[in-house]
């Protein structure tokens, strides 16, 4: 994923913390705020393993999230990953991002 489209400062974590509406599902917890730009970023906690699986679910979080770049509103998204998430596939993961996004309206067409 590009550069521009990642939270890297924690001050921009704390604010999304602080402001955010939350949703969460098992493996997941996203918080959303409305902004001009698009910005991402992935909170993984020492709980949900070592470094090599907190980098792994984090590669498939980002693989996941730029498929469904390009039909998302403009806001700051962070998502906060749970110890269920180390197990999980892939596919578990996109599911449960699709399923919080939907949950939290912000696709651009309603269609999806």
């Amino acid at each position: 994923m590009q550069k521009e489209y990642r939270i890297r400062k924690n001050g921009q974590f704390q604010y999304v913390y602080r402001k955010g509406n939350a949703a969460g599902c098992r493996e997941l917890t996203l918080l959303y705020v409305r902004a001009a730009r698009l910005q991402v970023g992935f909170s993984v906690s020492k709980k949900v393993g070592g470094a090599v699986v907190r980098n792994k679910v984090k590669r498939r979080l980002r693989a996941a999230f730029r498929s469904q770049l390009a039909g998302l509103r403009t806001g700051y998204y962070v998502f906060s990953v749970k110890p269920a998430a180390a197990q999980a596939d892939y596919r578990t993961l996109q599911g449960s991002m699709k399923y919080l996004l939907r949950r939290q309206n912000l696709y651009r067409n309603t269609d999806l």
